[in-house]
């Protein structure tokens, strides 16, 4: 009993570190792509993502010897030091390629952050709440991320990029606070040294640790597509205004925070592949909507939209919950897998639909996001349930 107050303080720590930290990087990531235009034309913006997400890919290889060298405290307080680094080289960066050096750093750190988070988090879980552990976390990250459009619209109108980037480096300080005085002093694991390419056989031997890897990459891929093609499509085939976009996606991010905490507890209950499929389902539906819709009534759209994200918040907190009951603190070569599945499908996602719109329109394009998100049924059908 004692040991799990214990650990339950820890993860009142790690949920505020958690929003504070994703809510400072989500007011910048919704702009991110426009203040890069800016600098260097709409053409060049996906390449600097790519040459971003390859590096992450790198870096997640090279993470497990850091952990085992340095430990999760020290490493996660150097990156977030790093990341201060970068967004003042975006608030100051002299010329492109200083500010594009400073947003692939930022970049690259963002996303190790999270993944020494995972570890933290893990590190302070059991298996048996697991599911109700990570669903409270994700629904109080995704808050972050669903108040953070308003906060970077209002933030933006009122200080521009530079006041945006400063407040962004203004709330790691609490982060980094938090860390070295609240996490400072806590036994780690001993993290697992496994070479990456043993790694990977480990994954390959492993049915199930290798099905929710790709059910990872897939819902990865999902959200790439969404997020880079859906703005695109909603105003230059549809017709809506900006503004209008605004109102949709507010309502479309609905079910990452009112959903993934009760479907968490659901996951501890009655195990995660039946939800996991169900999940993958309505995605699938929802793009056969998308499809077939010729309605320019954003009421219908936002409901179309807000569909799309009730499976993916399902397959979301299913499948993270599957995966950390699969997978203790130790094991950071398999959870610098999971994490390198949303860079990757940064890199494959928009070469895929680049080489489609050679031949197809835009809505071929979610024809075939649907067919792959059906494709996802495979994996989740055949893992062994938790329970």
């Amino acid at each position: 009993m004692l040991q799990e107050k214990t650990l339950a303080r820890k993860r009142a720590i790690l949920y505020v570190i958690g929003f504070i930290f994703n809510l400072g990087y989500a007011i910048t990531a919704y702009i991110n792509s426009s203040f890069l235009a800016g600098l260097v034309g709409e053409k060049l913006v996906g390449i600097i993502y790519a040459a971003s997400s390859i590096l992450a890919i790198a870096a997640f290889i090279e993470a497990p010897n850091v952990l085992r060298k340095f430990g999760n405290v020290k490493t996660t307080t150097g990156l977030l030091i790093i990341e201060l680094f970068s967004l003042a080289g975006l608030i100051w960066g002299n010329g492109a390629l200083a500010v594009i050096a400073s947003f692939i750093l930022n970049f690259v750190t963002v996303a190790l952050a999270n993944y020494t988070l995972d570890i933290f988090l893990e590190s302070f879980s059991n298996d048996s709440r697991t599911g109700r552990i990570r669903g409270t976390f994700l629904t109080i990250v995704n808050t972050g991320w669903f108040v953070s459009p308003y906060i970077a619209s209002k933030i933006l109108e009122n200080f521009g990029f530079t006041g945006l980037y400063g407040i962004s480096a203004l709330l790691l300080l609490p982060v980094i606070i938090l860390i070295v005085v609240k996490l400072r002093g806590i036994a780690e694991p001993r993290y697992e040294k496994l070479p990456f390419w043993k790694s990977l056989g480990e994954i390959w031997t492993d049915r199930d640790i290798k099905g929710i890897l790709v059910i990872q990459m897939l819902l990865q891929f999902f959200y790439a597509w969404m997020v880079i093609y859906t703005p695109i499509y909603l105003h230059e085939t549809i017709g809506f205004d900006w503004p209008t976009i605004g109102i949709i996606f507010t309502a479309m991010l609905l079910p990452f925070v009112i959903f993934e905490a009760p479907l968490g507890k659901l996951a501890d209950k009655n195990g995660e592949k039946m939800a996991l499929s169900f999940g993958f389902v309505i995605i699938a539906l929802a793009m056969a909507l998308i499809v077939f819709m010729t309605d320019h009534n954003p009421f219908v759209w936002a409901g179309i939209l807000f569909l799309s994200r009730v499976g993916a918040a399902t397959v979301e907190v299913m499948s993270d919950t599957y995966f950390f009951k699969k997978v203790n603190a130790t094991k950071t070569h398999l959870i610098s897998f999971n994490r390198m599945t949303r860079p990757i499908a940064y890199v494959i996602g928009p070469i895929v639909a680049t080489i489609l719109f050679t031949v197809f329109d835009m809505k071929v394009l979610f024809i075939f996001l649907g067919f792959l998100m059906l494709y996802g049924l495979r994996y989740s059908l055949t893992i062994r349930d938790t329970k």
